[in-house]
């Protein structure tokens, strides 16, 4: 096994993520087969209980595992299925030592962070890193480690201790370290790239050789890092370093190159109205913006999000400030579509009821995810059955119409790694619904899930003979999955979390529904002979053209304040 790690320095959030994502892009595109570890120094078990405004999205895998959203970066830019262990953090390192020696595997020593800690780090990378991901047989060729944070954090040193001590373990030839750093570019200057007395400089000062000192300056979309990194000749270098000149060929990105193209070109906007609760970090939603992108990339349009706080839409927001209530109605009224994502907290949940109104009354494509769904079953319940009070136990408990219950096998005193997590089946109750159209037509789906609250089975006799169609639901035929307004061009909702398994290539089916509706072709695009591969298709999906697999990209995503969020790299990097 060969090792690669991407280490940051200056500050946090370089790109550390897009940078070792990349290495693996490249990696894989001369042949070898590519793994990732994420370490997070933080004393969390896993980033299950942190709030979105901490360290952005939750990202969740197959087996449950609650991760950093960089593994969601991995697996999209990769096309992995990682598992829980390929995220360490400080909390998961201490309780497998202290579980040792609670148990007496140490045999009285005194139990210390050199070697005991230092040592479980080691043995935890060793052991992942064999884990096969790619579907294939066997271990991969290269493991690509980040370390999360910045060199010089205390609660990074026993890991940085380890990995030191870890590149003597695993013997010259099998390590390779890239360090990320930022340099300052003056606007005045303008220049995007590192000069070479710059770079000569660097390489005095870091005894790194200046041909190893790479330039990762803004671009258009991400998409473009990889093909930067093979212009410099990374590849070459870490694959010199690893001894594998002789073994992996040239970087075969003629694919890759041709994705970031199309997606420079693209300029038919499709405006989707994001109505969430932490819409002041994109981060926040960066699985459900990635999966809007490959969409509108596979449909050909241009994506914009409009970002509309749910609580603007309130009444209460109407009279304490009508100018952002008015700016956040205008928006979404703008909007070619409507997404609610998922949530906690009763915060905005009333602006979510409008909008999910609102979408469901003017014939508005929707969809929404997990809280979303919740949402759309709670708005028809009060403005088609007429329950007034109709309500999630989570946000009212003494409601006498309980729409959304507490499922009986969750915890309401433990939070961490409680909840119905990872993936799942839902199997279709109607054939032709537009959902199991979008899948391909298929009997069943494996999605993954993150939720406490359920749509109450007590319930759905009430709601589908008022019109809402339950047309998922898991094994047992008690929990809903999946609805839809039949009579609506594209009204659904979803107990799952289908971001998580879209990939740049393999656009999310129910993504591609809801920017197909909004561009107006749905009904085009179900008809299309060839719709049982387009969920999975690399190509054009709605004007008929045939073009490459489009792969993970930085998004331009306008704000309600008018400006744009881009995803940028200014970089320096020691490779």
């Amino acid at each position: 096994m060969k090792y690669v790690l991407v280490t940051g320095g200056v500050v946090s959030g370089l790109g550390k993520g897009v940078t070792a994502s990349s290495i693996g892009v490249v990696l894989m595109a001369c042949g070898l087969r590519v793994t990732s570890i994420k370490i997070d120094p933080y004393l969390n078990t896993d980033a299950g209980t942190m709030s979105p405004f901490e360290h952005g999205e939750v990202f969740v895998l197959d087996d449950g595992g609650e991760v950093d959203l960089d593994l969601g970066n991995y697996e999209r830019f990769l096309d992995l299925k990682l598992t829980r262990d390929n995220n360490i953090t400080t909390g998961k390192i201490y309780q497998s030592v202290i579980n040792k020696e609670r148990k007496g595997d140490y045999l009285g020593k005194t139990v210390q962070v050199v070697p005991h800690i230092t040592d479980a780090i080691q043995e935890w990378i060793e052991r992942v890193a064999m884990i096969p991901v790619d579907g294939k047989e066997g271990p991969a060729d290269v493991c690509v480690i980040e370390l999360g944070g910045t060199i010089g954090d205390i609660e990074s040193m026993p890991f940085i201790e380890a990995l030191g001590q870890f590149s003597y373990r695993v013997g010259p030839g099998n390590f390779c370290l890239v360090h990320v750093s930022l340099v300052p570019v003056l606007n005045v200057v303008g220049e995007q790239a590192l000069e070479e007395n710059v770079k000569e400089k660097l390489s005095k000062f870091c005894h790194v050789p200046a041909a190893n000192i790479i330039t990762l300056y803004d671009v258009s979309n991400i998409w473009h890092i990889p093909l930067l990194l093979r212009d410099q000749k990374v590849h070459e270098a870490i694959l010199k370093g690893l001894n594998l000149l002789g073994v992996a060929g040239e970087p075969a990105l003629e694919e890759w190159t041709s994705r970031a193209e199309i997606c420079d070109t693209l300029h038919e906007p499709v405006r989707i109205a994001m109505v969430g609760k932490y819409t002041g970090l994109s981060d926040s939603y960066l699985s459900v913006l990635k999966a809007l992108l490959h969409a509108s990339v596979a449909c050909r349009r241009k994506l914009v999000v409009e970002w509309v706080a749910a609580s603007d839409l309130e009444e209460s927001t109407r009279i304490e400030a009508p100018d952002l209530h008015k700016a956040a109605w205008d928006l979404l009224k703008g909007a070619d579509g409507v997404l609610v994502p998922g949530g906690f907290g009763d915060r905005g949940v009333q602006g979510k009821i409008l909008a999910a109104k609102y979408a469901r009354e003017n014939d508005i494509p929707f969809l929404g995810i997990c809280l979303g769904m919740q949402i759309a079953v709670i708005e028809f319940a009060r403005s088609v059955l007429n329950m007034q009070d109709a309500n999630s136990t989570e946000f009212d408990a003494d409601t006498t119409n309980p729409c959304v219950i507490f499922m009986p096998e969750g915890s309401k005193t433990h939070m961490g790694g409680t909840m119905r997590l990872g993936s799942r089946t839902t199997y279709f109750q109607v054939p032709d619904c537009k959902s199991a159209q979008l899948y391909g037509n298929v009997k069943y789906v494996d999605e993954r899930h993150r939720h406490r609250y359920e749509v109450n089975p007590d319930m759905i006799t009430q709601l589908e003979s008022a019109g809402l169609s339950f047309v998922g639901k898991d094994e047992s035929g008690r929990r809903m999955e999946i609805l839809e307004l039949p009579t609506h061009p594209y009204f659904v909702g979803v107990q799952f979390h289908p971001e998580f398994k879209s990939r740049p290539g393999k656009p999310s089916a129910l993504f591609l529904g809801l920017i197909a509706a909004s561009c107006g072709h749905l009904e085009a695009f179900l008809q299309s002979p060839n719709i049982t591969n387009k969920s999975n298709s690399p190509n054009s999906l709605v004007n008929g053209t045939s073009n490459s697999k489009i792969y993970q990209n930085g998004i331009k995503s306008k704000h309600a304040n008018g400006s744009h969020n881009i995803y940028s790299n200014g970089n320096g990097v020691h490779a």
